[in-house]
């Protein structure tokens, strides 16, 4: 399969620009570290599944939050 011409220009464009980063590669690690420990880290300890805990099926799952989203428009 050909890449057509542009996506390819784009390509090398963003690829040869991060290639010569110095300030900004470490910038994007930081960014990525603080993505980790947000959605890893903190979601696993202190946002605990709620709908897997407290219910047993789908059903029960579905009722729950459809009377939710019906309680929370009113």
């Amino acid at each position: 399969m050909q890449i057509p011409q542009r996506l390819q220009n784009l390509f090398t464009f963003y690829r040869d620009g991060f290639k010569n980063m110095t300030v900004g590669k470490t910038l994007w690690i930081i960014i990525l570290i603080k993505l980790f420990i947000m959605f890893v880290i903190l979601k696993t300890f202190f946002f605990p599944n709620y709908l897997n805990t407290n219910f047993n099926n789908d059903e029960s799952k579905a009722n729950h939050v459809r009377q939710e989203l019906i309680n929370k428009s009113n």
